[in-house]
Parts: C-alpha cells; sequence; structure tokens
C-alpha cells in the first residue's frame, strides 16, 4: 500500500501537519518520496503511525515517544527495553483509570443528587439526604 499525505491523514484522524511534524521529530523516519518528492507511506508506516498515535494518546511524551521508535529501528537488541517501556506507561494509564473512576464515582453522585431534587422539585430535603455534611453544590 502507497498513500499520499492526505489519505494518510483522513486515515489516521491526524492532521498533515502533525504527520510532517512526526517526521520532523524523527518518530517517522522511513518515509519515502515518489519521482515528484512527495511523501508516500507504507504498510510499515501506517503501523508506526498507530503505535504513536496509542502512545501519545495515553500520555506519552514526545521525547519518550521518540526514544521508543529508535529502539524499535535498533530492532530485536531493545526487545527489552521497550517492553519496560510500554509496560510504564500500561502503568500509569491503570493509575488514571483509577483517578477517573473515582471522578466518575462522584460525578455519579450529583447526578442521583440532582435527579432526586428534580423529581422533589426541591433540593432542600434533598441535600440533606445527600449531603449530611451541608456540602454547597
Amino acid at each position: 500500500m502507497n498513500l499520499s499525505i492526505k489519505k494518510v491523514a483522513e486515515k489516521t484522524g491526524l492532521s498533515e501537519y502533525t504527520l510532517r511534524y512526526y517526521e520532523k521529530e524523527e518518530l517517522l523516519t522511513s518515509i519515502k518520496r515518489d519521482e515528484a518528492g512527495r511523501r508516500v507511506y507504507d504498510d510499515e508506516d501506517m503501523e508506526t503511525i498507530n503505535t504513536i498515535t496509542c502512545l501519545k494518546n495515553t500520555g506519552m511524551p514526545i521525547k519518550e515517544i521518540r526514544k521508543f521508535i529508535k529502539c524499535t529501528i535498533k530492532g530485536d537488541s531493545t526487545l527489552k527495553e521497550r517492553r519496560k517501556m510500554v509496560l510504564k506507561q500500561k502503568k500509569m494509564v491503570e493509575e488514571k483509570i483509577e483517578e477517573l473512576k473515582k471522578e466518575l464515582n462522584k460525578i455519579n453522585k450529583k447526578l442521583d443528587y440532582y435527579e432526586a431534587a428534580c423529581k422533589a422539585g426541591s433540593s432542600k430535603n434533598v441535600k440533606k439526604k445527600f449531603y449530611p455534611e451541608n456540602c454547597n453544590i
């Protein structure tokens, strides 16, 4: 598969600017060019873009992603290092999920309060039930 930067942008949801930025930042190091000098992306490039996107979306800084990509290029001699990096990222994501679950519980409690208050037509008596410590909402 050979795709233009425009097609890759459409497929990935990334902007052409972002794809060029990734190349500038040495995250995409093997982008080929056609006879007119236009970028041509292949299956391997798409896999790298998917990896970059995943790592970025889970909060890994560009500096660390660059390190990961460079390790990937070095090959099997860096398998343990890459595994360690991915494991660290996994733990960070799991911690973030736990934090978000706690926040979701708070939001659900507030939602229950507002649903009960709307049903009662007033927040006066409902507030005491949900927030006995006289919490302001």
